[in-house]
């Protein structure tokens, strides 16, 4: 908004020049995205513990080992959202197309686990929305998402899929494009929630993935700099680097009141909300399988559940104690700041491994 009022006065006044800068305007996107969680973090954990009142956010198998954390209030998510939202609409081009696209995501898929996390705080209800449903929800708006993305994308490149470490090598999906981009928005948004299962576990690796997208899209959305790197040139992704910068700052700001030991948890209105976001930008600059290799961290979780239930219906035996991932460590004795503070570690290494790809081709 600022940068439709402000920026076409720069000529006048030449303080107004900054606003034409992404790089002046991702920081100042960070720092509002940061100040507003923490402005509005200790009201809302209050208004969330009066919904909540009695009612118990921890899932039956995890009672006995988290019985501490019992009454501590979800939808924290919540907090980031509007963070992110207010942030980018201040900052952003608001004639972007790629910057709605991504708030439609994030905002739809905020909605969906909203309503879940609506149902374990005022109907006693741990398991929320059923699974179903929520799919269901999260496929009907990634396809409204996934139209819009291929009108706004050059025609050369709309329906195809850019491979890392290769020079300017496309597959071209045609209609299956739409499934793909389902799978990756879906994917991602689901993984996040399967990873959210420790203090502080998820927010840390979301906010180094979104700095990590924030990059690729200022670089994809230069001529220049995808010319050097031969990476997909795609105009007006630069304006996607505010929202990864709002989403770094909300990450960072929530993450003020859920480090151990939490105040409030993120639940299914962030998780799903931040992971679906950032499928949808990886999908938008064309660089889905980098988002594997950046959000590492959440494809090994999630393949971690996908083993164990193959595993037990296949041969009655489980793989891990218990999953996803991080449950396994607590079964084994580790406390949860180490398993937090290593989770951590290997995202950090995965993020240089995934950014290594822009420049290794």
């Amino acid at each position: 908004m600022l940068y439709n009022l402000l920026a076409p006065l720069a000529d006048d006044f030449i303080v107004f020049n900054l606003f034409r800068y992404l790089t002046f305007r991702t920081g100042a996107a960070i720092m509002t995205a940061f100040f507003l969680c923490l402005i509005i973090g200790p009201r809302m954990i209050v208004w969330l513990k009066s919904k909540q009142g009695s009612a118990s956010n921890i899932r039956q198998y995890l009672e006995e080992a988290h019985a501490s954390k019992s009454g501590t209030p979800t939808m924290g998510g919540l907090m980031i959202l509007i963070a992110v939202v207010i942030s980018t609409v201040l900052w952003a081009d608001l004639g972007n197309p790629f910057v709605w696209i991504a708030l439609l995501v994030m905002v739809g898929y905020g909605l969906i686990g909203f309503g879940d996390d609506y149902l374990k705080l005022t109907k006693k209800n741990s398991k929320g929305l059923p699974g179903k449903l929520k799919l269901a929800g999260q496929v009907a708006i990634g396809t409204v998402a996934t139209m819009l993305i291929i009108q706004a994308l050059p025609p050369s490149i709309e329906t195809h899929v850019a491979i890392p470490f290769f020079k300017n090598l496309f597959i071209n999906l045609g209609y299956f494009f739409v499934p793909w981009a389902l799978v990756v928005m879906v994917g991602a948004s689901n993984a996040v929630n399967i990873t959210d299962g420790l203090d502080g576990l998820a927010i840390v690796p979301i906010a180094i993935v979104a700095a990590c997208f924030g990059l690729i899209a200022y670089l994809s959305g230069n001529a220049m700099f995808a010319n050097y790197l031969q990476i997909p040139y795609v105009s007006g992704t630069g304006e996607l680097s505010i929202l990864c910068g709002a989403l770094v700052g909300g990450g960072l700001g929530f993450l003020w009141y859920n480090a151990p030991p939490a105040r409030v948890f993120m639940g299914d209105t962030g998780s799903l909300a931040l992971g679906g976001v950032l499928g949808a930008i990886s999908v938008i600059t064309k660089h889905e399988l980098v988002l594997a290799i950046i959000g590492g961290l959440f494809v090994l979780e999630t393949v971690s559940v996908i083993v164990q239930v193959l595993s037990f219906k296949l041969t009655g035996k489980r793989v891990f104690a218990m999953a996803p991932l991080h449950h396994h460590f607590e079964k084994k004795g580790w406390p949860e700041t180490t398993i937090v503070i290593r989770f951590w570690i290997i995202a950090i290494i995965l993020a240089l491994v995934g950014l290594s790809t822009l420049k290794l081709r």
